[in-house]
């Protein structure tokens, strides 16, 4: 492996059918009122809530609610959230939900003992926290972003259209998340896949870049086959416990930094995404999804023995007899057939965006320079089209 490296993650994980139980021994570690923070309710239909508050209550815990996380947190939202933690002297901002839960209390985390707009600071400037940060907690019930165990937080702001992501440094990751596949099973089959095509294109945005022979990328398309294998599963029933565990699993370490050791890596299909994304409010995972195949086409190129790999140890492409470029271009479409089995959205028109709205999405695309080929606008502007 190339380059030098440090690693460190602060996380503790608790995984498994018992795992909530475990919130009874990181609760005493917090002082202060719990800021309790869910989406639009389902956790309260699925019975999470409920367990959750019978453990605080059994701690002699008080808690404060902060309800109504949108799929695409938004700027107001942080805000509010904000408020209600400075109002009620909250000491721990326990997240139940998926990953836009977790990136939510990580941006309210940061932004409750200072004095700045939270999203001027974090989100236009790029700043670094230099305040008192309050912890967060996550019990997950989403598997996919992998915010359970990163210091990545995505907020959007819906008057200026711009979906922006700040990894902050390892102080603001999660003390603690609790992983229960069983929590995952109650997700509509578009949320689920939603996410599990989130997972499998964190892998790729750090596989897809780097020279040299790394572990790092022999971790990688173990993951992704996890994923392959398992999304299938799923997909065939919903229930089956060792498919949605591993499923799970796999979106914790896709993105928790392990096997971006020693790479470079791309982002830039998340940027196209969240791009588009700042435009229809559309789902991350079918964001990601819609542009990915444009892009991988349009850089294939640049690394044609990169996707020959991909296409051979991935997706199982028999090389006898092919050019690399056939080979590649196998990978490629199993790929996709892969993503049409999910149900997928394949392009950025069934998602809200149109022709109008390609110079705009160009234009709020962050152009990043770790992949195997820094893209121009005009090139952005290609991709967008390919993807309508």
């Amino acid at each position: 492996m190339l380059g030098n490296f440090s690693y460190y993650n602060g996380t503790k994980l608790y995984f498994g059918e018992d795992s909530l139980a475990f919130l009874n021994d990181e609760l005493p570690k917090y002082q202060g009122t719990v800021q309790l923070i869910y989406g639009g309710g389902s956790v309260k239909r699925n019975g999470v809530y409920d367990a959750v508050v019978g453990i605080l209550k059994a701690n002699g815990r008080t808690f404060v609610e902060d309800g109504g996380v949108m799929p695409n947190p938004t700027a107001d939202k942080l805000r509010e959230g904000v408020k209600i933690a400075r109002e009620n002297g909250v000491g721990l901002l326990l997240a139940m939900g998926g990953g836009s839960c977790c990136d939510y209390a990580k941006a309210v985390s940061v932004s409750v003992h200072c004095d700045d707009d939270p999203w001027d600071k974090y989100f236009e400037r790029f700043e670094e926290p230099e305040c008192e940060i309050v912890p967060v907690g996550c019990v997950l019930t989403m598997a996919g972003t992998g915010s359970e165990m990163n210091a990545g937080s995505v907020i959007t702001n819906h008057e200026k259209k711009r979906k922006v992501g700040h990894v902050f440094g390892p102080e603001v990751m999660p003390k603690f998340s609790i992983l229960n596949p069983k929590f995952t099973m109650s997700l509509p089959k578009r949320q689920m896949v939603a996410g599990i095509y989130d997972i499998f294109n964190h892998i790729c945005e750090q596989y897809f870049s780097g020279e040299d022979d790394s572990t790092s990328d022999y971790l990688a398309e173990g993951l992704m086959k996890s994923v392959i294998h398992s999304s299938l599963a799923a997909l065939e029933n919903p229930e089956d416990y060792q498919a949605r565990s591993n499923i799970m699993w796999c979106a914790t370490w896709a993105l928790n930094t392990l096997i971006a050791c020693g790479k470079t890596t791309d982002w830039m299909v998340h940027m196209l995404g969240q791009a588009v994304g700042g435009y229809t409010d559309a789902t991350h995972g079918m964001t990601l999804a819609a542009v990915s195949l444009p892009y991988y086409r349009y850089i294939m190129p640049y690394r044609l023995h990169r996707f020959r790999r991909f296409a051979v140890e991935v997706w199982n492409v028999d090389p006898s007899g092919k050019s690399d470029e056939e080979v590649a271009a196998e990978g490629l479409l199993a790929m996709e057939k892969w993503m049409k089995r999910l149900g997928l959205a394949m392009n950025i028109s069934e998602l809200g965006a149109s022709a109008g709205m390609i110079d705009g999405i160009a234009d709020a695309t962050f152009i990043l320079d770790g992949g195997y080929k820094v893209l121009t606008r005009e090139e952005i502007v290609r991709i967008l089209v390919a993807s309508l």
